[in-house]
């Protein structure tokens, strides 16, 4: 027996032994093996499907996104004029009620200055009217013949205003 050449016989029974497990193989585990191979390339195609079906929905989603946050910053931007709008509204607003109530003011100031000046004049008037009298009485009291004593007398009196109003 040599190691590189077999013998006819052993040849004859390694040829039957194999067609034999190769029978076996094909009738019992080659079905199996090819169910599960074929199990397994379905199981990866749906996989693949649902892959691509996930891919889809994230694009779809992704897109929805990107329309949501260009609806938000629409929004924002609108809200933020509606906001401004409504800051320089209520800025006239109180400006308009800071002119009425300027106005107002002014008008209270005018009208109370008027009343003084009306009762500074009527105070001014009883003053005068007072000197008048005084100045009469003073005249008729005292015969004044002489021109230089009426001047004297009109300076003397009005001394006396002077220094009276001072007082």
């Amino acid at each position: 027996m040599s190691l590189l050449l077999p013998d006819s016989g052993l040849l004859f029974w390694m040829f039957i032994c194999f067609g034999f497990v190769f029978f076996v193989l094909a009738k019992y585990g080659f079905p199996i093996i090819i169910n599960m191979v074929e199990g397994r390339k379905t199981y990866i195609d749906q996989s693949l499907e649902v892959a691509k079906e996930a891919n889809a929905q994230l694009a779809k989603l992704k897109e929805r996104g990107e329309e949501l946050v260009a609806a938000a910053n629409k929004e924002q931007g609108r809200i933020l004029r509606e906001a401004s709008e409504e800051r320089d509204k209520i800025i006239r607003e109180a400006r308009k009620q800071a002119e009425i109530a300027a106005l107002k003011e002014l008008n209270e100031v005018k009208l109370q200055i008027q009343l003084e000046k009306e009762e500074a004049i009527r105070d001014i008037r009883r003053q005068v009217a007072v000197l008048s009298v005084d100045i009469a009485e003073k005249i008729i009291r005292k015969d004044l013949g002489h021109s230089d004593q009426q001047m004297q007398m009109i300076d003397r009196m009005v001394d006396e205003v002077l220094t009276r109003n001072r007082n």
